[in-house]
């Protein structure tokens, strides 16, 4: 079988196509033949070495996938033929894929491998956002930045769902427009004086809870933005700047900064992530949420793919297509 693989820290036009053969399934492990790729901002991290997760070379990335299980190791609990999603380490770009038990879950069978594969890292990250780490309560106000990405129109659409007012950000007019029609009430531009609109669309008390994936400038923004009690739930930092966040602006507004690793629940509390995805299977019978994807491409064109959305010029979520 054939996947990109990366040999040395590097750009994506810098990937090479190999044949390549996966070691046999070991306990509680499966071979996936891949339906379906997500790619994610991360993946332009790693394979420039700029991710927290540095895999050993060589190595493929791609950690969002879809696929049927065509081999099981010892005590795995899935069999061979069983449709499968989840969030692996990295090795996604390619035909096949090697993962853990506790990294998959079943699909539904009413469920498309496409919408699969546009689900393990964006919803469940914006579930723990909202729910698990900034306890949303109906009502109350979000701030979602780079809302026209995937994490960005996940929250959008699961903030409106649970009874938020909903506010966005992002970088074109295209974008802004995307963003409403996921639920957003407004989206702002970057350029625009967003936290002062804000303030006024809130009679002056500011939002609930900013979920932030961008980092930087928007960070220390969106800190000033925040009413009494509110919360900031740090997803990314799209932006490439790490903020360094005032801790006396949220000793005033009695406000809290948290951080959010959906990926962390799958090595720290296992024990989290089925319900999680229970609760989107769900909301996605129920026609809740609807996962943007925003273009396809095959395999084979991952490092175009993948350049595309490292220059922003994507929104919600793009496939690989073996």
């Amino acid at each position: 079988m054939h996947a990109w693989i990366v040999e040395q820290w590097c750009e994506p036009d810098q990937m090479s196509w190999q044949e390549i053969h996966l070691p046999k399934p070991g306990a509680r492990q499966v071979i996936i033949s891949t339906a379906a790729v997500a790619l994610n901002f991360l993946d332009t991290l790693m394979i420039r070495g700029q991710y927290q997760l540095q895999p050993p070379f060589p190595f493929s990335p791609g950690v969002e996938i879809s696929g049927t299980v065509v081999a099981t190791g010892p005590e795995s609990r899935f069999k061979t033929g069983d449709r499968v999603c989840g969030l692996i380490d990295y090795g996604g770009f390619a035909e096949q894929v090697l993962a853990s038990d506790q990294q998959l879950v079943k699909i539904p069978d009413t469920i498309d491998f496409n919408t699969a594969a546009a689900i393990p890292v964006v919803y469940p990250t914006a579930w723990c956002a909202l729910q698990m780490r900034s306890a949303l309560q109906p009502g109350e106000t979000v701030l979602v930045h780079a809302g026209a990405g995937g994490v960005g129109l996940a929250t959008i659409q699961l903030a409106a769902h649970w009874g938020a007012r909903v506010f966005a950000t992002t970088s074109t007019a295209e974008k802004r427009q995307i963003c409403v029609d996921n639920g957003a009430e407004v989206a702002f531009g970057y350029d625009q004086d967003w936290r002062t609109t804000i303030k006024e669309l809130t009679g002056g008390k500011g939002v609930d809870v900013v979920v932030d994936n961008v980092g930087g400038s928007v960070t220390l923004e969106s800190v000033r933005a925040l009413a009494w009690g509110g919360r900031l739930a740090i997803v990314g930092f799209a932006g490439g700047e790490i903020a360094e966040i005032p801790a006396n602006r949220l000793l005033l507004k009695n406000a809290s900064a948290v951080g959010v690793m959906w990926g962390g629940y799958y090595h720290h509390q296992p024990e989290q992530v089925d319900p999680v995805f229970c609760g989107l299977f769900e909301l996605l019978g129920q026609q809740a949420i609807n996962p943007v994807i925003g273009a396809t491409y095959p395999l084979t064109e991952a490092p175009k793919a993948l350049q595309q959305l490292a220059n922003r010029k994507t929104h919600g979520k793009v496939l690989l297509l073996p």
